[in-house]
């Protein structure tokens, strides 16, 4: 069989090359991705052989338009690790004492943090602050619009709203991300600026608050399977400090652990795009060139660097541990890229899956199968690969020139974070893999999009279900032999319809509806611009990502989270 040419060809004059957007009154044309990204024993650490087993045959791709590029473009600086813009932060190491405030009586602990050494500490009790004073845990927060009455306006077939959450944080002028939602046991937990919080998911009464001293700057997409979550947070409160101290917070609890600085290695460790992700007890902190992992019950730093010149920088969360490493060449450069199953507790390879050269790892849309979001920042490329569960290769989506692809994950949704496992707008399960399109509008009404499914055993497109007019759909996760998808409220002159969650077979067919917000809390549910959507245990919770500054009575009149159900 013939061997591919060695990159896309460019289109003929006056057409984009393949994975550029359509010129008006044009489309892109279908290109060849080039051969599978074979391992290369010998130049990159050890044969395959030696930690891959024994080398597998790879096909041969098919000859695919390139999708077009979702929302943000190719995602920032080119070094591995990137995928966000550099926010001139300091790479200096700044030697400043992390604190937690929680007040003991009331929920609330003081956590006195390490030295800067990295040694772990256990949490001191002390005085509690009383900037940025939070409701006390067991009461409601303040609330314009209320739950009842809004449910006193339902419809038949409507569920209810459970509860909605006013920011009670005072945030500085500029604004701030807002970390989470959470779910443990009975707890939805989130974070915001210098305070976590966990609240009852039936109910929203607050249940504890963690005050923290630095500014939450990272967060895992998930908790431990036992309800521990674990925060990156600033050095210091200047603003400009750097992303290295750690802090551990039993969700269930709001009970405070450990503390610990993540060490600085090299002047090219700038330590402010940190990817953390949580695979059983373990967290890993990735970062150019380098990863560090945690044992999240007690704190106990695992490893850092491996063998050899390819390094991680960052794992998808959950049960199946997949890396993106990146190779260091003879020049310092990061240019060679993979895929790579490794055991987070140890840093043991399974198997590696190379990329092609000039691409990195995106996003992990799926790790169970893979499913891989590559890039080329270089060359504006974009394209989706789905790997066998050996790390061999399976097939790449072969998209609709006419449709733009648009999942919308972290670096999207949050401007201070890079993590690779968490998107809204992309599902997968064992066969197909479920992808938003970007919303359009059409005529004068409120943008619309589409759902595509994929097979993943051909890469090729299954079918496309169209959201409701002027409403948009994202997928969330498959469950059930179905896709879970969020469909967003519409709340215009004439027309007010609530969003909900809705499913489809893998046949695709008509939406069916799981939960079914009220109209009447349509003209709520549309102020959250840039939201995460979460279905647990039979509710659904919107959260915004980011709450802007302003005078404090704008600040608290903020709806920051939001819950439907029965």
């Amino acid at each position: 069989m013939s061997q591919p040419p060695p990159g896309p060809p460019p289109g003929p004059p006056g057409q984009p090359g393949p994975g550029q957007p359509p010129r008006p009154g044009g489309q892109a044309d279908p290109g060849v991705f080039g051969a599978p990204f074979e391992p290369q024993p010998g130049v990159y650490g050890p044969p395959p052989s030696a930690a891959y087993g024994s080398p597998q045959p790879y096909p041969q791709p098919p000859t695919v338009p390139q999708l077009q590029q979702p929302p943000g473009g190719p995602g920032g600086p080119g070094g591995p690790g990137g995928g966000r813009r550099a926010r001139g932060r300091t790479a200096g190491i700044v030697a400043a004492v992390l604190a937690v405030v929680l007040l003991v009586g009331a929920g609330v602990w003081y956590v006195a943090g390490g030295d800067g050494g990295g040694d772990t500490e256990k949490p001191v009790a002390g005085a509690s602050s009383t900037a940025d004073a939070a409701p006390a845990p067991g009461k409601a927060a303040p609330s314009g619009p209320k739950a009842a009455d809004l449910n006193a306006r339902r419809e038949d077939g409507e569920n209810k709203v459970l509860w909605l959450q006013e920011n009670t944080v005072d945030v500085p002028g500029n604004g701030v991300a807002q970390f989470g939602p959470w779910f443990a046991g009975d707890i939805v937990a989130k974070a915001l600026y210098r305070t976590l919080s966990g609240y009852s998911a039936a109910d929203g009464t607050q249940k504890w608050s963690v005050r923290l001293r630095t500014t939450v700057c990272s967060a895992p997409t998930l908790p431990s399977p036992d309800g521990k979550i674990v925060l990156g947070l600033e050095s210091d409160t200047t603003g400009e400090g750097q992303c290295d101290r750690l802090q551990m917070v039993d969700l269930r609890t709001g009970e405070a652990g450990w503390s610990t600085q993540v060490a600085r290695s090299g002047i090219r460790d700038t330590l402010s795009d940190l990817t953390l992700a949580v695979n059983g007890d373990v967290m890993t902190v990735g970062r150019t060139g380098r990863t560090d992992a945690y044992r999240i019950s007690d704190g106990k730093h695992l490893w850092n660097e491996l063998p050899g010149d390819c390094q991680p920088y960052g794992f998808a969360g959950g049960t199946v541990p997949l890396a993106a490493t990146s190779c260091r060449d003879a020049t310092g450069d990061h240019l060679v890229h993979h895929v790579r199953r490794i055991d987070p507790a140890t840093g043991k390879e399974q198997w590696a899956y190379r990329i092609k050269k000039g691409y990195r790892v995106d996003q992990f849309y799926a790790t169970d199968p893979p499913v891989v979001s590559l890039r080329n920042d270089e060359e504006d490329r974009w394209v989706v690969v789905n790997l066998n569960a050996d790390g061999t290769y399976r097939s790449q989506l072969i998209g609709d020139a006419a449709d733009d692809y648009a999942p919308r994950c972290e670096k999207e949704l949050r401007g201070r974070s890079s993590n690779l496992d968490s998107c809204m707008g992309v599902a997968a399960d064992a066969t197909t893999l479920y992808l938003a399109t970007r919303p359009v509008s059409k005529g004068m009404g409120d943008p619309t999009n589409s759902v595509v499914a994929f097979d993943l055993a051909t890469g090729k497109i299954r079918w496309k279900a169209e959201a409701p007019a002027e409403q948009t759909l994202m997928p969330l996760r498959a469950e059930g032999g179905k896709v879970l998808m969020y469909l967003s409220a519409l709340r215009s002159r004439s027309t007010a319809r609530g969003g909900g969650i809705y499913a489809l077979p893998p046949t695709g067919g008509t939406l069916q509806p799981v939960l079914r917000h009220p109209a009447s809390a349509s003209e709520v549910e549309t102020t959250f611009a840039d939201k995460l959507a979460v279905y647990s245990g039979g509710r659904a919770v919107l959260m915004r990502t980011f709450i802007g500054g302003g005078d404090d009575e704008q600040e608290k009149s903020t709806v920051s989270m939001l819950a439907f159900g029965d």
